[in-house]
């Protein structure tokens, strides 16, 4: 099954568009409590860059997405000297354990590389072992907005991706 999955680029106008951007707020809009849905919606679809920072990836099944992940230049406000990260990154529970999440991290991956981007970030409150496998290190353990996470970060070159 995880052959017919393909990853593609998000545009603002795509039919997948509204989906991706409802799983994004239903997951993080808590996050951001002085934003409304709508407002957080339309941020989130202003991440659909052309190529580069900001890019937004959508996996897709059968015409159907089926996961997420960004390139995006802020995603801490606490931390904005650290830039940029890989950021929204979700499967849906019906399609988690197909590698999904680490085929949408590696296209980002690749994503950043070619734009000559050789080190970037992530924050996570319960995804560290995930992002280890894929070889991300801890940088940080903090609080952020009232959730326990771990910042982690990633050097890259063309052998790691």
């Amino acid at each position: 099954m995880i052959e017919s999955i393909a990853i593609v680029r998000l545009q603002a106008d795509s039919p997948h568009a509204k989906t991706v951007a409802g799983w994004a707020h239903d997951a993080w809009g808590h996050l951001h409590p002085d934003t409304s849905p709508g407002e957080y919606r339309r941020e989130f679809l202003a991440q659909c860059g052309e190529g580069g920072v900001p890019s937004v990836f959508v996996a897709i099944h059968e015409a159907s997405p089926v996961g997420t992940a960004s390139l995006v230049a802020d995603d801490m406000s606490i931390r904005r000297e650290l830039t940029p990260w890989l950021a929204s990154v979700f499967v849906p529970s019906e399609w988690r354990g197909y590698g999904i999440a680490s085929r949408l991290v590696r296209r980002v991956e690749a994503e950043a590389l070619v734009h000559g981007i050789r080190h970037f970030h992530l924050y996570t409150p319960d995804q560290q072992a995930l992002y280890r496998r894929l070889g991300w290190e801890d940088r940080e353990a903090l609080t952020y907005r009232g959730e326990s996470v771990t910042i982690m970060s990633r050097r890259l070159d063309a052998s790691t991706v």
